[in-house]
């Protein structure tokens, strides 16, 4: 973690060349990145991002975090949390499908763990970052696309082709594992019924009550092997949850 600031400003009047020095002025006095935002307008001073360094396992890890995406917030924990997942799918082997990929906060650990790993994640900026992340840390067994969950789910089940796959042979890829990491939302009817194909389940959670809800509906041809707490935001009712099925 090396301590570096990106402040972003919001402002309802147009960013001018005074505010412009002024945010200069700022930046140096602070030794932090600034952005301003107003209407169709966004100013940047240096850079839009910051760059975070995980240790996991006594590795290192690169992260390029952007302005606007999401990222987890506390970095030891963060750092707990990626041991957590690494260690427990240790011996899985075969291929792994990860849902929700975002930046590529998981991706970079778990990969050393699978033969290839097939990553899907939604948002641009997010996919941007993994992509860059991806190729700072030399993680070249990995495949990303720009894919929903939904849209993964069907073109698994071959329900309809997608031409963003159009180089990917989903047929040759050996799946043991799935990796998700869903919105508070938790995971649709669809999402569930893909889950069911995989031998090894990695559920990581921000809300226990969604978490409890979908593996209410996993248990019975899974067991949970390993369950995890990660209090991101001590003394708030907000946990992180990770948990590890296998099938029975």
């Amino acid at each position: 973690l090396k301590g570096e600031v990106l402040i972003t400003l919001l402002y309802h009047r147009p960013l001018d060349e005074a505010w412009e020095q002024q945010a200069r002025n700022l930046a140096g006095a602070l030794g932090a990145g600034i952005i301003g935002r107003s209407r169709k307008q966004k100013v940047v001073l240096e850079r839009d991002y910051i760059c975070e360094t995980l240790r996991v396992n006594d590795r290192d890890y690169h992260y390029r975090q952007m302005e606007t995406a999401f990222t987890q917030p506390n970095g030891r924990v963060n750092e707990q949390m990626l041991g957590w997942a690494q260690n427990k799918s240790r011996g899985f082997g075969g291929d792994l499908l990860e849902l929700y990929c975002g930046n590529g906060n998981f991706t970079l650990p778990l990969a050393q763990n699978f033969d290839r790993v097939l990553a899907t994640e939604i948002a641009k900026l997010s996919v941007r970052s993994a992509l860059h992340n991806l190729a700072e840390n030399g993680v070249n067994n990995v495949k990303l696309v720009r894919m929903s969950s939904e849209e993964i789910t069907q073109a698994l089940g071959k329900v309809r082709p997608f031409r963003r796959l159009k180089d990917i042979d989903l047929d040759s890829y050996r799946f043991s594992t799935v990796f998700v990491d869903p919105p508070r939302a938790g995971l649709d009817k669809q999402t569930l019924a893909l889950l069911r194909q995989f031998d090894n389940i990695i559920y990581i959670s921000c809300n226990p009550e969604t978490l409890r809800a979908n593996l209410s509906e996993l248990v019975g041809p899974y067991h949970i092997a390993h369950f995890a707490v990660f209090d991101q935001f001590p003394y708030t009712p907000h946990l992180e949850c990770g948990a590890i099925l296998k099938k029975i």
